[in-house]
């Protein structure tokens, strides 16, 4: 819900600020509307009702894939389509993949986020709303987030941290938190001097700068290097691992040479790379096949880098890693 709103009407009507608090409890436990909240007055909860949307983000369609996967599609009060997607493993982890733009202005070329107009940034509540749909579609808790989704987080950090903030209320903490980014160094370099320890995830996908500018062009304002060493000195304050994330593309970025080269870029004990089957965006791209990806993987071990492949969950409803674009 808009949480500015919530509290300006709250003080308008005259009510002491912990109500605020319960209002919010009710929320990131699951409530689904003002009337479920029963230690609050009657009249209240009648007026909240009427006087405060309890969500900022209306919802439009809900995919649901066999693995368990879902993806919500949501619009803003001004027409903005933004998706989130719930992803359930069998080891107990409900993990959210929430978004901090509608669309996203940085056009890497093999994600259809990147394919879509960029609208604008979300607010921590429309953010916050997106953690409320999904932990509503588990039906239960939920203990991960992840900003992969929609956008570049670090160009909206202002609204994410402030988002993040309110997650460990809904069973997500801190350290189970994670933001992605294409290597925009002055969100990294901010992040770093947070006081909440939120992990970094970095997507690389080449391990030099012609490639990687030709996959993502924001490699031309911040090449390789640089980016990697932001991580770098994100680490030795943080003293926790950065995630790289890799996208194994077909003949492009998946020879044995290109692995050598990227384990080369990196530091075993800051690093760890998650390589991530491609997902089909309609882009120009085709994903590596699996021998590829165990052989591209064997090769950062044989350099002593810790490497896992990412398990693919909800390609069939489009809710898989690089594929979100708001499609109806």
């Amino acid at each position: 819900m808009d949480l500015k709103l919530l509290e300006y009407t709250l003080r308008e009507l005259g009510e002491p600020r912990y109500r605020d608090r319960q209002v919010w409890k009710w929320a990131a436990q699951g409530a689904a509307c003002f009337s479920a909240m029963t230690d609050l007055p009657l009249s209240l909860r009648q007026t909240l009702s009427e006087r405060v949307p309890f969500s900022t983000l209306a919802p439009q369609r809900e995919d649901h894939a066999r693995d368990g996967t879902v993806k919500a599609l949501l619009r803003t009060t001004d027409g903005r389509p933004v998706e989130a997607v719930l992803m359930r493993y069998r080891d107990g982890r409900a993990s959210m993949c929430l978004s901090s733009q509608s669309g996203c202005p940085l056009t890497c070329r093999f994600c259809a986020t990147g394919q879509m107009r960029f609208g604008r940034n979300l607010t921590a509540s429309e953010i916050l709303d997106q953690a409320l749909a999904l932990r509503r579609a588990a039906g239960g808790a939920v203990n991960h987030a992840v900003f992969m989704g929609m956008g570049e987080p670090m160009l909206n950090l202002d609204q994410v941290l402030e988002a993040c903030e309110r997650l460990p209320q809904l069973g997500v903490t801190h350290r189970r938190t994670a933001i992605s980014t294409v290597g925009w160094i002055p969100g990294i370099e901010r992040l770093a001097g947070e006081p909440i320890p939120i992990r970094l995830a970095l997507s690389l996908h080449a391990a030099e700068d012609a490639l990687r500018s030709e996959l993502m062009p924001v490699n031309e304002r911040y090449p390789v290097a640089d980016v990697l060493a932001a991580c770098r000195d994100y680490y030795e304050r943080k003293r926790r691992r950065v995630f790289i994330e890799y996208v194994m593309l077909a003949g492009v970025n998946d020879s044995h040479a290109q692995a050598g080269q990227l384990a080369r870029a990196l530091d075993r004990q800051a690093f760890k790379v998650n390589l991530i089957p491609y997902n089909p965006t309609g882009s120009a791209y085709a994903g590596s096949s699996r021998k590829a990806i165990a052989a591209f993987k064997l090769e950062l071990e044989r350099h002593g880098i810790t490497a896992t492949v990412r398990l693919t969950r909800g390609r069939e409803i489009d809710a898989a890693c690089g594929q979100l674009a708001a499609r109806s």
